[in-house]
């Protein structure tokens, strides 16, 4: 069924790049912060000490069930639309023109250097979910990987069978309780819950070296967020080689929320969520509405192959 087929889809594909990191001993090998930048992400993570206490103390509270409703689809779809002009339009285009002048080899060691400098963001919420071993896992994996790596251009610690296990505060909400929310598109940003947008301000201003970097240096010509863009656009690079999977999608935005959606389960679950949180992410007694969107699938791709057979018609609309 096609609920199925947006079920079959793991976090490889959209990956964010963000692995994992963080603890006082291992602050100073993230590599690009000066030791004033280095002193301030102390000051941020000595602010929450007592409340990682708190949270290792409390019991383990039961993940909320997943939502599968969309109440804010007009506002989303309208976002949607212009996010995807913004990307056609600007955003692509500097992705394509950075594939152009660097070779996949070049292309990974840029996206290894930036998943080290992020992975601060990881341990800091492994630490808040009491996730310990994980923690400390991860920031192995940043001593390794900035050292024997070479300021993270390699990855040494993966060899080692040190994987990499990205979190970041919105899964954090969702370890405590905090129910996801109603789906949310947000400008030149994208998918999100209202419960995952919280992510945004809280690790990018406590956890996120690169954000601290910007926040704290005053360069000429902006020069400071020159880190952030460039990650941003190895992000977008990425996302290129999933582009595939868009081809013969009757509703891309229908798409996307399904993906985002059970991509952040596997990520709240670690890669092995529950039966019954899949099923309630994918609706399994929603059957007239499955039944629904496979016609309406079925159909599109009907007459995409009519289009296609048919010489004289012209180029089939994107």
């Amino acid at each position: 069924m096609l609920r199925r087929k947006h079920a079959c889809l793991n976090d490889d594909w959209t990956c964010e790049m963000t692995p994992c990191n963080i603890v006082r001993p291992c602050i100073r090998l993230v590599p690009g912060l000066t030791r004033h930048s280095n002193l301030i992400l102390v000051q941020r993570l000595s602010k929450i000490a007592g409340l990682i206490a708190a949270l290792a103390l409390l019991a383990g509270c039961a993940t909320p069930m997943p939502r599968k409703d969309d109440p804010l689809e007009s506002f989303n779809r309208k976002v949607y639309k212009f996010n995807d002009f913004a990307d056609r339009a600007v955003i692509r285009p500097v992705a394509v023109a950075y594939r152009k002048v660097t070779n996949p080899t070049s292309r990974t060691l840029i996206s290894n250097f930036f998943a080290n400098i992020e992975s601060p963001i990881t341990i800091a919420n492994d630490l808040l979910q009491a996730n310990f071993k994980q923690a400390l896992k991860a920031t192995g994996r940043l001593a390794i990987n900035s050292t024997v790596g070479f300021l993270g251009f390699f990855d040494p610690a993966s060899e080692m069978g040190i994987e990499a296990s990205a979190t970041d505060f919105g899964v954090t909400l969702a370890k405590w309780g905090v129910p996801d929310g109603p789906y949310i598109v947000l400008p030149l940003y994208g998918s999100t819950t209202l419960r995952d947008v919280w992510r945004l301000p809280v690790d990018g201003y406590f956890f996120d070296p690169l954000s601290i970097y910007s926040r704290t240096h005053d360069d000429p010509l902006n020069a400071q967020y020159l880190p952030t863009v460039s990650y941003l656009v190895t992000l977008r690079s990425t996302g290129i080689d999933a582009e595939g999977l868009l081809e013969g999608v009757f509703d891309p935005y229908v798409f996307y929320r399904d993906a985002y959606r059970q991509r952040r389960l596997y990520m709240i679950y670690r890669g092995e969520p529950p039966m019954d949180a899949i099923q309630a992410l994918q609706g399994a007694g929603d059957l007239d509405d499955a039944d629904q969107l496979l016609e309406e699938q079925q159909q599109y791709e009907k007459q995409q192959q009519e289009k296609s057979s048919d010489p004289h018609a012209g180029p089939a609309a994107h």
